[in-house]
């Protein structure tokens, strides 16, 4: 299925593309999954980070500016194709309101923002016997939807 759409989305675009990361926005739940996919697909989510250190941890590569990812919702069935559009390594206290609306959560404050990613990345952290703190640098990226 996730092979099938990534197909199809080179072949109306013309491209000659190895198939990307596909995964799911959040916790791994399918209600985040299908929340914040959900979120890509009406427009208001078109940012996203992550921890940087986990990055290692995890030996996976850190994303690119220009690199398309397949979104999945909770069922892990795709639903979009996004094209990461800029990539900036910051703080978790140093993110700006903005980055913080373009995640497209909650009220689109940034102390919702922060109140929610503290939670999400101390559980993440803690999930690895890993302690976190604010002063984490995280890879901020927006993208844009290509193919839905």
């Amino acid at each position: 299925m996730i092979e099938t759409y990534w197909k199809d989305f080179c072949q109306k675009n013309n491209l000659d593309l190895p198939m990307p990361e596909a995964w799911m926005f959040g916790d791994g739940t399918k209600e985040m999954g299908d929340e914040l996919s959900a979120l890509v697909l009406e427009g208001k989510k078109t940012a996203t980070c992550s921890a940087h250190s986990l990055y290692d941890v995890r030996n996976e590569s850190i994303p690119k500016k220009g690199q398309y990812d397949i979104v999945l919702d909770g069922s892990n069935e795709p639903v979009a194709i996004i094209q990461n559009e800029s990539l900036e390594l910051i703080k978790m206290d140093d993110v700006t309101p903005e980055f913080a609306a373009k995640e497209g959560e909650g009220d689109l404050s940034y102390d919702y923002w922060y109140s929610v990613h503290k939670e999400f990345f101390t559980n993440e952290f803690a999930s690895l016997n890993l302690t976190f703190s604010t002063d984490e640098i995280l890879v901020c990226e927006t993208f844009r939807v290509v193919y839905q």
